[in-house]
């Protein structure tokens, strides 16, 4: 009988151990620092001597790869040592006795960080000094877009210019020290077009670079009164001639509408507002639905959300619905004290938000279609960018054409559809439900629909 027990009480040992095992690997994978900070130091100090030796340098950067990639899932630790990181391999950059190789060896370390971290958190630590603007446009005329070795050089140079065209003076100043091109002298502002034009069309990591560089580029002042017009007809223009059933015209459609992309979510809305509907044609003639590649819908999807933001005035619903505090006494306290009047005082703001005259373009209809349409997609990449999209666009709605919108995605819930509509449908729900824009009125289809995935999860099993 003890012999019984103590195999039972083993085996219950054995169940917990295994049980106990996950976690103590998950709280081995939390890191507290960047405790390899020293070592890192090292590293980017020897790369003066290991660039000419192949085997040094293929050592080198696989440590370094090792490192930086433990800090993946946490990449935070890594901002308190990204500046001086970053200026270790600047200086390496800026040294004019450094040799192409070093160079590009500094840059390759310089993406492995952004790789990390994140071109977002890494771009406003680039130095963007008036005096780096001519040396990093002189280096990226040097770069051979052609060349799959370098690549890395010419991604961390567009992001590194995209900073530097921030500087609050007119580009006109700089053309007493352009590079002669034949006998004619290129303005600053051309040349910085004709790169970012030049890296949109290519097949590498620097088109996306180049996407952010013209986002942060022709929205400037005097760029955005001189090429934004002519840029938007050139990328309509290329957009238009492009095929995405060939490989080069599917590389080409990707360039033009990430830059679309960019510059319409970081541009102002009075300067985009006239373009939006041209480009808005052309995106339809475009039919991207019908594309094979996943990429280039959720990029429709992305713009067709940018371009429908435009065409809606950048307004707070005041018709959203507002959740209570959180603390139970708090709830009940307010309702005990003045619940009552602060209810009618809503009540009369949402009514005087609906009494005002919205101003809503007959496009909106359009873009809401094609987010609707993108909620049926066979991939979940786009399938979450359009349920994006509808929860932003329907949050500066009006009430009436805000519940239109939610009436219409509830017809994703049909025993009709695919279940990629209905898993579509809930993605869009669930984020109308985050921003608050799924009243109490609606709670009763919203629990008819929840009902049918219920049926339906049992009739598939």
């Amino acid at each position: 009988m003890l012999k019984c027990l103590d195999f039972f009480f083993q085996l219950y040992m054995e169940e917990v151990r295994e049980s106990l095992e996950p976690d103590a690997v998950a709280r081995g994978n939390i890191l507290e620092s960047f405790t390899e900070s020293h070592e890192v130091r090292e590293l980017l100090g020897g790369l003066r001597a290991a660039h000419g030796d192949p085997s040094a340098r293929e050592v080198i950067v696989e440590k370094f790869v090792v490192i930086m990639d433990k800090y993946q899932e946490q990449p935070h630790l890594l901002d308190r040592h990204l500046e001086w990181m970053m200026n270790s391999l600047l200086d390496i950059v800026r040294d004019t006795e450094s040799p192409p190789p070093l160079i590009h060896l500094a840059f390759k370390f310089l993406y492995i960080i952004t790789k990390v971290r994140g071109y977002k958190s890494f771009l406003p630590k680039f130095p963007h000094e008036v005096g780096d603007l001519q040396p990093v446009l002189d280096m990226l005329a040097e770069q051979n877009p052609k060349d799959c070795e370098t690549w890395e050089t010419r991604y961390m140079l567009l992001l590194w210019l995209s900073m530097i065209c921030l500087i609050p003076f007119d580009l006109a100043r700089f053309d007493g020290n352009l590079s002669e091109e034949g006998d004619a002298r290129v303005p600053t502002m051309d040349r910085i077009l004709k790169i970012a034009k030049c890296y949109l069309v290519v097949s590498d990591k620097a088109r996306d670079a180049a996407a952010v560089l013209v986002s942060k580029f022709i929205v400037r002042p005097d760029v955005r009164q001189k090429r934004m017009a002519d840029f938007l007809d050139w990328t309509l223009s290329v957009l238009s001639k492009s095929s995405f059933q060939t490989v080069q015209g599917t590389v080409v459609i990707n360039g033009m509408l990430q830059a679309l992309a960019q510059l319409f979510k970081h541009g102002k809305r009075e300067d985009c507002l006239p373009y939006a509907p041209t480009v808005l044609e052309c995106l339809d003639n475009c039919r991207l639905s019908e594309s094979n590649q996943m990429l280039l819908r959720k990029l429709g999807m992305k713009l067709v959300q940018r371009l429908g933001l435009t065409f809606v005035k950048p307004k707070v619903a005041k018709w959203r619905y507002q959740r209570g505090a959180r603390s139970l006494a708090a709830n009940l306290q307010a309702q005990s004290s003045g619940v009552q009047t602060r209810k009618i005082t809503t009540a009369a703001a949402v009514e005087a938000d609906d009494e005002e005259e919205y101003d809503i373009p007959g496009e909106i209809e359009n873009v809401v279609e094609q987010l609707l349409v993108g909620l049926k997609d066979k991939d979940t990449i786009v399938r979450w960018s359009a349920a994006k999209g509808i929860g932003r666009i329907t949050g500066r709605l009006p009430k009436e054409l805000a519940d239109d919108v939610v009436g219409s995605l509830l017809d994703c819930f049909s025993f009709q559809e695919t279940d990629n509509a209905w898993h579509g449908g809930c993605l869009a729900l669930a984020e109308l439900g985050r921003r608050g824009l799924l009243l109490p009125s609606r709670i009763a289809d919203d629990l008819i629909c929840g009902s049918r995935l219920e049926f339906a999860d049992v009739k598939y099993e």
